[in-house]
């Protein structure tokens, strides 16, 4: 199994890279695709080192590499999780708008009925943002916000991360312990 993991210039970029730990340590082999944006918001957010991301990557891809594998349907992968994914990326990926690596696998997952999980990241939504996660939604994608649950009674950031991380995990169908679950 291959998956994607793109991560956008939106913040909250601790959740691509706990999916990326995550499928490292259960060796499932990604591609990832990091914005020139998301280094910036990396650099302001957090003290974690883009070499170490791109580290935890099978396959690292630039932004504007058209020609990596993952820019084609006949590339077999299982699909693409993108966390964060910024309101710009949504509204690329919503009307078919592939200027970049990341929205040009976001449209092969589309087009190829494969599983394409936005996790968005922006609060409060513009009607702009609601009818691009709508279009996304209409088009394929599941809409996960980045909006974590409280019934596992979280003790930490991590626990919060780790709750956003397990669920996008659940819905590409990889099965995973990165969260306590309800009941």
């Amino acid at each position: 199994m291959e998956i994607v993991i793109g991560i956008s210039g939106a913040s909250g970029a601790q959740y691509g890279v706990r999916l990326l730990e995550i499928l490292a340590d259960m060796e499932i082999d990604t591609h990832l695709v990091l914005t020139k944006a998301a280094e910036k918001i990396i650099e302001v957010e957090t003290d974690l080192n883009p070499g170490y991301i791109k580290d935890l990557a099978t396959y690292v891809h630039d932004e504007k590499d058209f020609t990596a594998p993952i820019a084609s349907g006949s590339h077999p992968f299982a699909g693409m999780i993108v966390a964060p994914c910024s309101m710009k990326t949504l509204a690329a990926v919503a009307n078919g708008i592939s200027d970049n690596l990341l929205a040009r696998t976001a449209d092969v997952c589309l087009k190829d009925r494969r599983k394409l999980i936005l996790m968005t990241r922006e609060t409060p939504l513009s009607g702009i943002h609601i009818e691009n996660m709508l279009k996304a939604h209409n088009a394929g994608a599941i809409i996960l916000p980045a909006c974590p649950a409280y019934y596992n009674k979280p003790e930490s950031i991590d626990d919060l991360i780790n709750f956003m991380a397990g669920r996008a995990l659940d819905l590409m169908d990889v099965k995973n312990e990165a969260y306590r679950r309800w009941g």
